[in-house]
């Protein structure tokens, strides 16, 4: 190789040959370079392993170094790493094999020729030891990842599945992976790793950014793993080694916290499991998972749409429909009403067609279906009916339900005002059966109503029902603040911290955004009530919470002292309601002092007004 330039201290520098003017003698030297790395144990290895780590994150569409001989020297250096531990120790070598790993992962996530290349050059088998956890969990992270993407190819696909530990070690890392990530390295800060601090705060060290690095890498260590699996579910023969019950019941909570948010998680492995006969029977006789489905699809998860898919697919498979069917359509009635989600056009009406097909092939004994679920089919079904008959209509008369509905509605405010609860959302039904079927609007402020009034009466799931119906009306999809605002509510009410965390996040985006001075962010601050809630979520919701349990608890951060894993007072987490909003700021314009506020709602005699599940009455609109 190239002697260095005079101010360079290492010989052989692939800097000073990256900087080599001459096109032919470029490609000689790297191709030397390649070559001659792994045997040599020079000091400063590191630098250029670091140097082709960025060069392949920003350019991995790059063919210049594959066809060189980067794969067979990454290969090469992760052996030498697990079989040279003397050498491994030295100097900063340390973190070669993970560059090593990070670099194949990028240049085949993109094109099927990289990988292929990758393949035959043998980087399978060092992978899979570092899957093994020969070295540590950062290194799982990056191997984990490079077989996921080599797993990705039809062409390269087989060369992965013909290393069978691939696909159980992959599950066991998926379940495993937040433990391992606590406790052997949150949990104790004064046995970090040195090396793995570097990795992940790039030199920008500090015990808090460690910690929240360390939940972001434990988070991609999970949805790497799941993606990888879900190349192996997209072929029947590897679904019997999935469908696992102790694996298939954990995959609903495994979302991924906040940092991956492009990422499916397990959601999408279900998803994917469903699509096949084969998988959709242990699915739907997992318990808790058809549970688990159904807040996914009534919650403003980004991946709602896969949750909907599963139980659409369980529900026209006849072999699985008896078994969900009492669960499953609860949620979709709420839903059938939604137009377009993602990429699925006219939602609601394959939603509805799946319902009708469930009440015409029904069966008797095992396979019927009960008279309750019947009958909510039949509800929605006529209401699909009702909205065909209402387009027929003389304007003239459905103005005259418009008008109706809206005087049933203020005296359904009225009663709200009084404190007659009950009274209210039976005027608000009452309401709704008049108002028009297109009348998106009104009948989005009447559920937004009704929900609120369940709210009061300590009627979580009826007022989980109402907002979701509300929010799958409004335009667009899941942004009406105030439903958005009291799902969170009830979500906290019987214990969904995630869903609440959703809802209660989108509606502080909706206030950001938002023209109504009783909503609107004021100054960009976000309301304390929301800022409670959002808390007291994330808490719960926290991605190591269950690792903390199991490991006895760890001291969080910048948060006020509270201890993850153990019980603490959460009197002050209140849910805050949304009279706060007016509070917040500028105080409550429909009262005329806070003891009138409380001495009105004291003597309605609702319990939820003491536990800030109250919602003043705002304008002659919404309560």
């Amino acid at each position: 190789m190239e002697k260095a330039s005079p101010d360079c201290p290492y010989p052989g520098c692939f800097f000073c040959v990256m900087k080599e003017g001459n096109p032919s003698k470029r490609r000689s030297s790297i191709l030397k370079f390649f070559r001659e790395l792994p045997s040599q144990d020079d000091d400063g290895q590191v630098l250029p392993i670091s140097g082709l780590w960025n060069t392949a994150m920003a350019h991995p569409n790059d063919p210049e170094f594959i066809e060189l001989g980067i794969f067979e020297c990454m290969s090469a250096l992760i052996w030498k790493g697990l079989k040279n531990r003397r050498w491994l120790s030295h100097d900063q070598n340390i973190y070669i094999p993970y560059y090593a790993a990070h670099i194949i992962g990028s240049y085949t996530m993109n094109m099927e020729e990289f990988a292929e290349s990758a393949v035959h050059s043998g980087v399978i088998p060092p992978l899979v030891e570092l899957l093994r956890g020969r070295l540590t969990w950062v290194e799982q992270r990056v191997a984990v990842r490079a077989l996921g993407h080599l797993a990705t190819y039809a062409s390269t696909f087989p060369s992965v599945a013909s290393h069978g530990e691939i696909l159980e070690l992959s599950i066991q890392l998926a379940m495993s992976s937040l433990e391992i990530v606590y406790s052997h390295f949150y949990q104790f800060v004064d046995r970090r790793l040195s090396y793995h601090c570097d990795l992940l705060t790039r030199g920008m060290g500090g015990v808090e950014m460690e910690s929240r690095k360390a939940e972001e890498w434990a988070s991609q260590l999970q949805c790497w793993s799941l993606q990888l699996i879900n190349c192996f579910a997209f072929k029947s023969e590897f679904l019997s080694t999935i469908c696992k019950p102790e694996f298939l019941v954990k995959l609903p909570g495994m979302w991924g916290g906040l940092v991956n948010e492009t990422s499916p998680a397990g959601i999408g492995l279900l998803r994917t499991i469903c699509h096949h006969k084969l998988g959709r029977g242990p699915v739907a006789s997992c318990p808790g998972i058809i549970e688990a489905l159904c807040n996914i699809a009534c919650s403003s998860d980004d991946w709602q749409y896969m949750a909907i898919d599963c139980l659409l697919w369980l529900l026209q498979d006849p072999s699985t429909c008896h078994k969900v069917i009492d669960k499953a359509v609860p949620a979709l009635v709420d839903l059938a009403e939604i137009s377009t989600l993602g990429d699925h056009k006219k939602l609601g009406d394959s939603i509805v067609n799946v319902l009708q097909e469930c009440i015409q092939s029904q069966g008797t004994g095992r396979n019927s279906v009960s008279s309750r679920a019947k009958d909510q089919i039949e509800e929605i079904v006529n209401s699909r009916h009702r909205l065909k008959w209402e387009k027929n209509m003389p304007k003239e008369d459905l103005h005259i339900k418009q008008a109706a509905a809206l005087v049933v509605k203020l005296e359904g405010n009225s009663l709200f005002s009084a404190g007659n609860i009950s009274g209210a959302a039976s005027k608000y039904s009452e309401a709704l059966a008049l108002c028009p079927m297109r009348s998106k609007k009104e009948r989005v402020v009447l559920y937004s109503n009704r929900a609120q009034c369940h709210l009061l009466l300590q009627q979580p799931l009826a007022a989980i029902s109402d907002a979701t119906r509300a929010l799958c009306i409004h335009n667009p999809v899941n942004r009406h603040a105030k439903s958005l605002w009291r799902r969170a509510q009830a979500y906290d009410m019987i214990g969904l911290a995630k869903e609440s965390l959703l809802d209660a996040i989108l509606f502080i985006n909706e206030c950001s955004q938002s023209t109504d001075p009783d909503l609107s962010l004021r100054q960009n601050k976000v309301p304390d009530y929301a800022e409670r809630l959002v808390k007291k979520q994330m808490r719960a919701a926290w991605l190591f919470r269950d690792a903390a349990i199991k490991h006895g608890g760890v001291h969080c951060d910048g948060d006020g002292g509270d201890i993850y894993g153990q019980e603490t007072d959460d009197s002050e987490w209140e849910t805050a309601s949304e009279s706060d909003m007016g509070n917040d700021d500028q105080g409550n314009g429909d009262w005329k002092n806070e003891d009138e506020r409380n001495d009105h709602y004291d003597k309605a005699s609702i319990k939820g007004v003491r536990h800030g599940y109250n919602v003043q009455l705002m304008e002659d609109d919404e309560p």
